[in-house]
């Protein structure tokens, strides 16, 4: 039996064996994450035998129990885009503040937790930049909890802390916003399912059918290779583009850490969004 195979062991040196009264999800993560390589495997021999490279999500990822329910089955339907946006909001330079890029001033008091600043350009497939796109941005606080009334993990709501903002680019394309890291958060995919600290981006283009959605990471989370939405993306490069790199640049004295995450609109080098993959549903 290889050791990838073997069950975990306490410090005890008993094999730990999934509590179903704790959750009813009680496959383990060794099972999933036995999944997930067996998946990652098939593709990378595909690829030294000619498939094509995949960089979006797979909609049927095994690992990612409730990805069968979370796309459609059938044909999609075709809507007119004009007659949708005539009852859509319009956004304008003048409706997003300034002050909205910054999460940690919404309320009374400062958040818990530490402090970042997230910068990063949004470009087109050949680097030119994106002018006054909006961009939105949410995320769980530095325990790992939404401020949602679906959200019932047990860690603290932080009363100055709602999680959300947004921001226009500027005319190189860059945007700015302030907040707190996140923290990872279980799910019920599997036995002891946590998600990576991410924050969740929606860009906006001229119209509101123009939409898109996507997660930035941060760097060295060592929940990556156990998490199966992370992992949905099957070509390694991909998944890396969705992974923030920590600049020292962007820090600032004694306030907060800095890190840097550009999005690529179109091209080979576009980043991964989730208009190309189900909804996460309950897991958010």
């Amino acid at each position: 039996m290889s050791k990838a195979s073997e069950a975990p062991e306490t410090p005890s040196g008993t094999a730990e064996v999934p509590d179903t009264r704790l959750d009813r999800a009680a496959e383990s993560q060794e099972k999933i994450t036995g999944e997930i390589r067996a998946v990652e495997d098939a593709y990378r021999a595909g690829r030294e035998a000619g498939a094509p490279e995949e960089t979006g999500p797979r909609l049927d990822y095994p690992p990612y129990r409730s990805t069968l329910l979370r796309h459609p089955t059938k044909s999609l339907v075709h809507a007119d885009p004009e007659t949708i946006e005539l009852f859509s909001p319009v956004f304008g330079e003048r409706d997003v503040h300034p002050l909205e890029a910054d999460l940690t001033i919404q309320h009374n008091g400062e958040p818990i937790g530490e402090r970042i600043t997230v910068r990063g350009r949004v470009v087109d497939g050949d680097g030119r930049p994106v002018r006054r796109q909006l961009v939105e941005v949410w995320q769980a606080n530095a325990a790992g909890r939404y401020m949602h009334k679906r959200d019932q993990h047990p860690a603290p709501l932080d009363p100055n802390f709602t999680g959300v903002g947004r921001m226009l680019t500027d005319d190189d394309g860059w945007y700015e916003f302030q907040s707190v890291k996140p923290g990872p958060y279980p799910w019920k995919n599997h036995f002891k399912a946590w998600r990576p600290a991410h924050i969740h981006f929606s860009l906006f283009g001229r119209e509101f059918t123009q939409r898109v959605v996507t997660q930035m990471y941060f760097p060295g989370d060592p929940l990556f290779p156990l998490d199966p939405i992370f992992q949905t993306i099957p070509d390694a490069a991909a998944r890396e583009r969705l992974i923030a790199t920590y600049d020292h640049d962007i820090t600032t004295h004694e306030w907060a850490t800095g890190y840097r995450w550009d999005i690529v609109l179109t091209g080979s080098r576009r980043t991964v969004f989730e208009q190309d993959r189900p909804e996460e549903g309950d897991d958010e």
